[in-house]
């Protein structure tokens, strides 16, 4: 059951874009947190470029095949979600973070960018002509995210995503961060974003894996959100909402 079902089972209404919009402008938010994938745009950008990865040649042979390996594994239920999301950053280990840029700009550009909701450009936009600080936290590694939210002129001290140390120009596999789950509200942390302390006006994800972050702020807004993130929703009394073209 997709869900859109989900809300009909329920009985509930999904907001209109101008529903929505004139819900969110009008808390006059000073600070908001986009999720990125599902959320800015449609798809999965990080498992993407981890295909793309492969097909393209970025990563070698080895890397390849121990990624894949772990990757069906994390579909079978047995590699957790904070793993993957890490390990889909640590196999760039010893690449030029210059040729990881030039790929992740790529790869946006041809795979991503088309996949953008207007409807969500136009809400950042108003958002950032009326002064509010927007960030952008994701579990998808930081080349790509960085990349992505160019098109929102989100600039990348306003990014939390996924990331190694580099050295030396290269990246390495110690791993800086990983948002995820409670990882997001963690990372948010990191900058004195709370939900007692600089707390976020308007929180906006897609998935379950966004439901901690939706939760520390003071109004929560699940887009395109999936059945399980639905149902979250609808215990917590969020609204929510579905671009044009979300497939609900």
């Amino acid at each position: 059951m997709g869900p859109f079902s989900v809300l009909l089972e329920l009985h509930l209404a999904p907001l209109t874009t101008e529903q929505f919009h004139a819900r969110v402008l009008a808390l006059d938010p000073q600070i908001a947190v986009f999720d990125c994938d599902g959320t800015l745009w449609s798809g999965d950008a990080g498992s993407s470029f981890m295909r793309w990865s492969f097909e393209s040649g970025l990563l070698s042979a080895d890397a390849t095949a121990w990624l894949k390996g772990r990757y069906e594994g994390y579909k079978r239920g047995d590699v957790s979600e904070l793993a993957i999301c890490g390990e889909m950053v640590q196999v760039y280990r010893g690449l030029p973070v210059s040729r990881l840029r030039e790929a992740a700009a790529e790869f946006f550009r041809e795979h991503i960018q088309r996949n953008i909701f207007p409807e969500m450009l136009e809400l950042v936009t108003d958002l950032q002509r009326r002064g509010t600080d927007i960030w952008a936290v994701s579990s998808t590694c930081d080349w790509v995210i960085e990349e992505g939210v160019k098109r929102f002129n989100i600039p990348a001290d306003r990014v939390l995503a996924a990331c190694v140390l580099c050295e030396n120009g290269s990246a390495t596999d110690r791993l800086r961060d990983v948002p995820t789950d409670e990882g997001k509200v963690t990372a948010l942390a990191a900058v004195g974003i709370t939900a007692t302390g600089n707390q976020p006006d308007c929180v906006f994800g897609n998935s379950v894996h966004d439901a901690a972050m939706l939760a520390i702020a003071r109004e929560a807004f699940p887009v395109n959100p999936s059945p399980a993130l639905v149902e979250a929703a609808t215990a917590a009394g969020w609204p929510v909402y579905f671009p044009a073209g979300t497939g609900r």
